[in-house]
């Protein structure tokens, strides 16, 4: 008991101390996000976004553990209620130490522990619509099928899809307006709401224009490739050419810049730059060699390249995105000030064709810039109306590494957490399911742990409605079972910068 007692002693003081470093932190970043936040609904869950990042600047592994050991191990589930967990912490350990004599923070109320939770539930429901069945919803990408198979797109919304996906770097817009109306009778025809996103293009670098052309053009390791800002035409020494549309490329990579072709599947660095473009080395591919061919995509994980977000095409997209959409996917977006750049643009289309209410905005998560900016995107986009993240783990992973991405997507459904926005979990969800019609063990992990998000979203592939009928009975059978997570609370480093500047 007296070794009880003087644990507990300790470990007030220790938590006494981080309160004393956690409060004017936080408000410090409170007053740097004070014109955003200040008289919207946001404001409260902004304060607590401020809490949780300054509470997560310090290691307090050894203080979790610690606490363990006494029975009261509450603070690795503190994301939506900060304050409210360190000062119930403080208010037990005084209990236990006999502590009367000290000023200190008063026990918190049940109310305070549930608000946070509520704020994310309303939010969920304003964005991905009221659930219906489960809490984690379930989206799905449509394909252009979509738009004449009435029958199939039925059957994907009976089978429990909650909101559907467009992606507006195919079809057209009369291809959209048919997927859109056929999602709408299917829904009510089974008196369920199923939401519309529609997904921004953006700036996607892909191959073009590929020489020698064919199906059975492949690279290898060693090999050079000249990507050009213009269409290639044969150049001495360069068998293998291709286009990158992007301007900006060639300005912003230098030698020895890595880059990524095909989702990851090929891996090059810079060489040198020349009159025509960039000469590229292959160092990543398969023995037999990989596949090289027009609309593969580009990455460019260390490279500032400076890219709008917002392409003219985009642009032209949002007239009918503000018309006919529930919410918005923002691709590629990486910085607070393009969030403003496209609520600007939603502004003047929503008077434009007289849309009262404001529509949801999903900040697609695909760089390592934009985890380092997702706090303050985060104040930027919430403050202002129904607002979620998607992680896209599929780019992710290849702009800051497969090792890394595990760890970037806990932290960030971490923060949005103690933000109190919802999480899509994207990229992948039972990808073999879909297209194969056979799922992987480590696929039915992964649609295990995607419970921790708000949405879970798939992709397209010809058993799609097989892969949503298993993702509905996994999140229902494991929802039943757990919420979130708790943390070993080690400190986080993304986000330190905000606290320097």
């Amino acid at each position: 008991m007296k070794e009880a007692t003087r644990n507990s002693r300790r470990l007030l003081k220790q938590l006494l101390e981080l309160r004393s470093y956690v409060v004017p932190d936080a408000e410090r970043l409170l007053q740097r996000w004070h014109p955003s936040v200040t008289g919207t609904s946001f404001a409260v869950s902004a304060a607590n976004l401020a809490a949780y990042l300054a509470f997560r600047r310090r290691d307090l592994r050894h203080v979790q553990s610690a606490l363990s050991a006494l029975g009261v191990s509450s603070l690795g589930r503190c994301e939506a209620r900060v304050m409210a967990t360190l000062d119930a912490v403080i208010a037990t350990l005084a209990a236990i130490a006999g502590e009367r004599t000290r000023a200190l923070p008063a026990r918190p109320s049940r109310h305070r522990f549930s608000s946070g939770a509520q704020a994310l539930k309303q939010r969920v429901d304003g964005l991905l619509g009221p659930a219906q069945g489960r809490s984690v919803r379930i989206m799905v990408t449509l394909p252009a099928s979509a738009a004449t198979d009435r029958v199939w797109v039925r059957k994907l919304i009976a089978a429990g899809t909650d909101c559907v996906r467009i992606n507006c770097g195919h079809d057209t817009p009369a291809v959209w307006a048919r997927m859109i109306r056929n999602v709408r009778m299917a829904a009510r025809a089974a008196g369920r709401q199923c939401r519309v996103v529609m997904d921004l293009c953006g700036p996607r670098a892909r191959i073009e224009s590929v020489l020698p052309e064919g199906e059975g053009v492949r690279v290898k390791c060693g090999d050079r490739i000249l990507l050009t800002k213009n269409r290639p035409v044969r150049k001495a020494g360069f068998p293998l050419q291709a286009r990158c549309p992007i301007g900006e490329v060639f300005d912003g990579l230098k030698p020895g810049a890595p880059l990524w072709i095909n989702e990851g599947r090929i891996g090059a660095v810079v060489e040198k730059t020349i009159r025509e473009g960039l000469v590229i080395r292959v160092t990543e591919a398969r023995e037999k060699g990989e596949k090289f061919r027009s609309e593969m995509a580009l990455n460019f994980p260390q490279a500032d390249l400076n890219i709008s977000p917002l392409t003219a095409q985009d642009l032209e997209d949002l007239d009918f995105i503000v018309q006919h959409a529930d919410f918005i996917g923002y691709s590629f977006v990486q910085t607070p000030e393009e969030i403003s750049l496209l609520l600007g643009e939603l502004d003047v289309r929503r008077a434009r064709f007289k849309r009262k209410d404001k529509l949801g905005l999903i900040a697609k998560i695909e760089t390592a810039k934009a985890v380092r900016n997702l706090p303050e995107m985060i104040v930027r986009a919430a403050a202002r109306g129904p607002f979620g993240v998607m992680i896209a783990r599929g780019d992710l992973a290849i702009e800051v590494g497969f090792q890394r991405t595990a760890e970037l997507q806990e932290e960030i459904m971490w923060i949005c957490e103690a933000a109190q926005v919802p999480v899509i979990w994207a990229t992948q969800v039972l990808e073999s399911f879909a297209k194969k019609g056979l799922p992987t063990r480590a696929e039915l992990t992964d649609a295990v742990m995607s419970a921790r998000a708000e949405c879970v979203m798939l992709n397209k592939g010809p058993f799609i409605i097989e892969a949503l009928g298993i993702l509905d009975g996994v999140l229902q059978q494991t929802g039943a079972h757990h919420a979130k997570k708790a943390s070993q609370l080690r400190a986080l480093r993304s986000w330190e910068h905000l606290f320097r500047e």
